[in-house]
């Protein structure tokens, strides 16, 4: 590892800033100031980057290619700083030159490259191969416009561009020498001679994948990974005939559809048009990757025989999942294998992990609207799809119905799971509760074909970012007791234990998280003009909304404890300022409606004298990942209340816990191994468990009325909810779609039937809160026991388990 002095640094600053934007030190804004501090850490990263792949090719080892439609990678100047060792340089140089640090990387915006878990999950894999000295390429698509950046207006949320790229293409380098050329429709011409299939693919719209490689830095040491975007282009600029016609419209419209498959993260899908541009997005990501991979490959190795052998392609969901026949076209079409041959490298290329059990994961496409974009992909996967349907055959015979259930393509659909279980040598889910289900019930009957395919690596996330870059004040503190080994080996976390009887290391941790409350605080008074009691708990519900995670739940119980101030107003409350951050799917109405509901209700709440220092509504705009930086220190109660079986892990519950906070939640998903991690005494658990929630589900019989009617308090919550609050806004659809209509048909994730449950867990934060000494002794065990929940630990077990590639990480 380079060291780097402020001297050194500031110098390449001004060299930078006089280079690139011939401005002195004295003339630059503080965008150029941060542009030239994003060339001089990307000068460094560049030169590892080399040397990591100068290192690859001399040892001749195996690569891990990490697919993802989403890297959700955040702010990269602070971090890619501090993994370098360069940040106390680079805020001295600074400083020097007149300016402070966090005004610098304030600068930068969120890139907008993901939206949720998934792609968050993905950049802190990405962190953790660089570390522990994998050699990993992230591949996805360079979306110009990204995910939506949420502005709420009157209440409502509305969905405005993301401009982030003029920030984040700094931290790009372009590959103009890997252009690849992506076909799109057009037919396919089938030619047999001498026995042998000759395909030729005509009338296609050609696509140009032009990549953008984003370096990742690990934590000390000079490996560094590498994030591939590409770029959809035309390659024609200008249809001349046609501009010199006067169809000034015609002679752009090419260029513009082959540009739109990367404008946009995950177009509306509720219409053909949506799913069509969808389609084409995770074709044009697996056909780029697929042709690059090969190609590297062929030019070093010079044949892909032994393909399989140095090279792993996992694939993050469903999404990615045609590169299963892709790879089998390249291998077929273009290097002239047989079918058996190329099937057997393919099967042993490629993994999957599988993340949710709801049906957004488990994709289906229209086998028409596949042939009309892909037609050699469709012959392909019919044909995959006859001879796993002759296999099944052996394993259920005379069983149609199975077989039908089972097939890849049947009922007019791609069934992508079905697909990428069928063409991947290893299956995994993302949490120990997450991987007993998919075993059990969503893909029972292909663990009973394929026992030796299904495994389970829980989630984890980058301990660097969210504990020593967003926390750095916990971070000095957990150093000065036990040294700062954790940051590259995060299970001595577990020595913090030995410190529970220390009375000032309990309260120097309370007071870090008071010092945090005030940041947020501050955020909070600037951005929605509201002042929050420091004294309160910082009840937080920070996540992708969705109604199986359940913030309606948290909202009703929100509502019900208004009323107990109001009807109660001599009683001492623990006061709350409850905080929900998060944004609603453009197409998905009850999602929008339930954050229009949030805001009903704070709009209300924050404005009864009644309340004031007691209870406070906060809806934070925009979640990112910058925001999330600020909000999890901050936090003391972490809101994970999903319906237990929908959340397959969560990695929102494991950033929590790392800064302190405590779950109140259901056993799902990683709250489960969270509970079992601290025990059951310091967590905050209610509700059904995942079996009980399945068997409700699936009786037909649950009725949420039986709720409501019996229970005062929930009634009461929810006849007000109906009839609406002072802003004017009623709810009686929300309502409605909770408690009006026969068993089964109703309240899907079973908020009523938790919702007793839910408030006595509440009474127990309370309780709990009431006692700071307690209450700081929990979080202490929380926080001691998070190690395990680091990205770190979870790619090490990819690698071993999974990837089969050397690591230097032990756990």
């Amino acid at each position: 590892m380079a060291t780097y002095s402020k001297n050194g640094v500031k110098k390449e600053i001004i060299g930078k800033l006089r280079r690139h934007f011939s401005r002195d030190v004295a003339e630059a804004t503080r965008e150029q100031v941060y542009q030239a501090c994003a060339l001089v850490i990307r000068d460094a990263l560049t030169d590892r980057m080399i040397y990591t792949q100068n290192e690859l090719n001399e040892q001749g080892g195996r690569q891990v290619h990490y697919l993802c439609m989403e890297f959700l990678v955040g702010r990269s100047l602070r971090s890619n700083a501090f993994n370098l060792s360069m940040q106390e340089a680079l805020e001295g140089a600074l400083a020097d030159l007149g300016y402070e640090a966090q005004d610098i990387f304030a600068e930068e915006e969120d890139p907008g490259l993901g939206n949720g878990g998934l792609g968050r999950l993905a950049a802190c894999y990405m962190d953790s191969m660089a570390t522990i000295g994998i050699h990993g390429n992230g591949y996805s698509i360079r979306y110009e416009n990204g995910n939506f950046r949420q502005k709420i207006e009157n209440g409502v949320q509305v969905e405005l561009p993301s401009s982030w790229l003029d920030t984040g293409a700094v931290w790009q380098i372009s590959a103009m020498d890997d252009v690849r050329e992506v076909r799109i429709g057009g037919a396919v011409n089938s030619i047999w001679q001498d026995g042998k299939l000759t395909v030729e693919h005509v009338e296609y719209t050609p696509v140009l994948a032009v990549p953008y490689d984003m370096p990742i830095s690990g934590y000390h040491t000079d490996n560094v990974a590498r994030l591939r975007l590409w770029q959809a282009k035309s390659p024609i600029a200008l249809d001349m005939q046609a501009f010199s016609q006067g169809d000034y419209l015609g002679a752009v419209e090419k260029v513009a559809m082959a540009e739109s498959i990367s404008k946009v993260l995950y177009p509306e899908d509720n219409h053909l048009a949506g799913q069509s541009l969808r389609l084409k997005q995770q074709y044009f990501l697996v056909s780029a990757t697929a042709q690059d991979i090969c190609a590297r490959h062929k030019a070093h190795y010079g044949t892909l025989e032994n393909f399989a052998e140095k090279n792993v392609l996992h694939i993050n969901d469903t999404h990615p999942a045609l590169v299963i026949p892709e790879l089998m076209r390249i291998l077929m079409d273009e290097e002239g294998m047989g079918w058996d041959g190329a099937w057997h490298i393919v099967s042993q290329s490629v993994a999957y992990t599988n993340h949710t059990v709801t049906p957004e994961s488990l994709e289906c496409w229209p086998t028409d609207l596949v042939q009309a974009h892909m037609p050699r992909i469709m012959m392909i996967l019919a044909e995959i799809n006859e001879r796993y349907c002759q296999e099944l055959w052996n394993y259920f015979p005379g069983d149609f119905e199975r077989i039908s259930s089972l097939a890849i393509i049947a009922d007019g659909q791609v069934r992508m799971a079905n697909l990428a279980i069928v063409g991947s040598f290893s299956v995994n889910g993302v949490s120990a509760l997450h991987s007993d289900i998919l075993k059990e019930r969503v893909f029972a009957d292909q663990y009973h074909i394929y026992p030796a395919k299904f495994r389970n690596v829980t989630n984890g996330i980058a301990l660097r970012r969210w504990l020593c870059e967003a926390n750095p004040e916990l971070t000095s503190l957990i150093a000065s007791k036990i040294g700062n080994g954790f940051i590259s080996h995060p299970s001595e976390l577990q020595v913090l234990r030995n410190f529970g009887g220390d009375a000032v290391l309990l309260r120097d941790l309370a007071a870090v998280k008071r010092r945090n409350k005030e940041r947020l605080a501050a955020y909070i008074k600037e951005h929605n003009h509201i002042e929050v009691n420091l004294d309160s708990i910082f009840d937080v519900q920070a996540k992708r909304l969705h109604g199986y995670k359940r913030q309606l739940l948290n909202i009703i119980h929100v509502v019900d404890m208004y009323h107990f101030i109001k009807n109660n107003p001599h009683v001492s409350v623990v006061p709350r300022t409850v905080i929900f951050a998060s944004k609603a799917s453009p197409n998905d109405t009850m999602a929008k409606r339930t954050i229009q509901l949030m805001l009903s209700v704070a709009h209300q709440v924050n404005r009864d004298p009644d309340m004031e220092g007691k209870l406070k509504i906060i809806f934070l705009e925009d979640y990112r990942v910058s925001l999330a930086e600020l909000i999890m220190p901050a936090a003391e109660l972490s809101e994970q209340i999903s319906v237990a079986g929908r959340e397959a892990s969560g990695t929102g519950n494991m950033k929590f816990m790392m800064s302190g906070a405590l779950t109140i939640g259901t056993m799902d998903g990683a709250n489960v191994e969270i509970c079992q991690a601290v025990g059951s005494e310091n967590i905050f658990i209610f509700g059904m468990g995942a079996e009980e929630a399945q068997s409700l589900a699936a009786s037909g019989e649950y009725y949420a009325r039986d709720y409501y009617n019996t229970n005062p308090a929930l009634k009461e919550a929810l006849d007000h909810i109906r009839r609406g609050f002072d802003d004017g806004e009623e709810y009686n659809d929300i309502v409605s779609a909770l408690i009006d209509g026969g068993p089964g048909k109703t309240d899907h994730f079973m908020v009523c039937r938790d919702y007793e449950s839910y408030g006595l867990a509440q009474e127990r934060v309370d309780q709990m809160y009431r006692r700071p000494e307690n209450w700081n002794y929990m979080s202490l065990v929380n926080i001691a026991n998070s190690g395990r929940f680091a990205a770190d630990r979870s790619v090490a077990e990819y690698a071993q388990n999974i990837w089969r590639v050397h690591t230097s990480f032990a756990y």
